[in-house]
């Protein structure tokens, strides 16, 4: 018999919005085994989830359709290893890691498709370098051969370096975390030159660029690492709150428009 209470399981008010994390291939041992995995540190999904987002864990597979992205609600694009220089029409440099291009074919795609389907997508550390590079910016690729430049990694391994970052008056970013705050760092690249359409919203005391975000602040990408610090989840909650609206509002069953929104770069159309 019909019921005239809605279900939860179907109730956009009870739903919450779906959040893609892209994860990376390495080696990991797990109990008696040696094997291949795929992997991402769980304090992304934690953070995540803690802002009211459910995660799905994406794997460097084929690329996903525009069709099958606009399915999602959210992205979160995730740290790790640097990003291939050849996105910028740069020469590697020899403290630049080798590239995983797997990776980098994957998470371009996923975030031209973001675009085009209009998910709201915030971009961590490598994050923020995949998404400058889309829109043609530059990266430094080793931030201690520049005069000027702190150091924005700890110098033992696994560890953070605190810097304090000041955020553009105006900004989706300061709108979030105010005027300024002391974050945890990890890179020895950085943001060079910022690519098309995309905003400086925060910088270091020593001038480094670490957060941009577009215009209508559907994207936002910060340099440091958020997810290291769980009792602040403003970015994520902003993440989680701008998806929860696009599914509120977004038509179901539709499949966007193909025609991209970002223009490639000359080393993405050669591909």
């Amino acid at each position: 018999m019909a019921s005239s209470v809605s279900d939860p399981v179907l109730d956009p008010a009870t739903r919450r919005p779906l959040i893609g994390l892209p994860t990376y291939y390495g080696r990991g041992q797990f109990g008696v085994w040696d094997r291949d995995a795929a992997f991402l540190p769980s304090v992304y999904v934690t953070a995540a989830t803690r802002a009211g987002g459910r995660v799905v864990l994406l794997p460097p597979e084929d690329p996903w359709s525009l069709a099958e992205v606009a399915e999602l609600d959210g992205i979160i694009l995730t740290g790790g290893d640097d990003v291939d220089p050849a996105l910028y029409e740069a020469q590697r440099d020899p403290r630049t890691q080798v590239a995983n291009t797997r990776r980098d074919s994957f998470e371009t795609t996923l975030y031209r498709h973001a675009r085009t389907a209009k998910v709201p997508v915030f971009a961590i550390c490598r994050g923020a370098q995949i998404v400058n590079t889309v829109h043609g910016g530059t990266l430094h690729q080793h931030l201690p051969d520049l005069d000027g430049y702190d150091a924005h990694e700890a110098p033992k391994k696994d560890e953070f370096a605190e810097v304090a970052v000041r955020t553009a008056l105006g900004t989706a970013v300061s709108g979030l975390i105010g005027d300024g705050t002391t974050v945890r760092c990890h890179h020895h690249q950085a943001i060079d030159r910022p690519g098309e359409g995309l905003i400086v919203s925060a910088r270091s005391d020593d001038g480094c660029i670490e957060a941009l975000e577009t215009p209508d602040g559907s994207m936002l990408a910060v340099q440091w690492h958020p997810e290291e610090t769980l009792d602040d989840l403003r970015l994520f909650t902003g993440l989680v709150e701008a998806a929860a609206r696009r599914a509120s509002t977004a038509p179901p069953n539709t499949t966007p428009a193909t025609t991209p929104t970002t223009p490639q770069t000359k080393a993405e159309a050669q591909r």
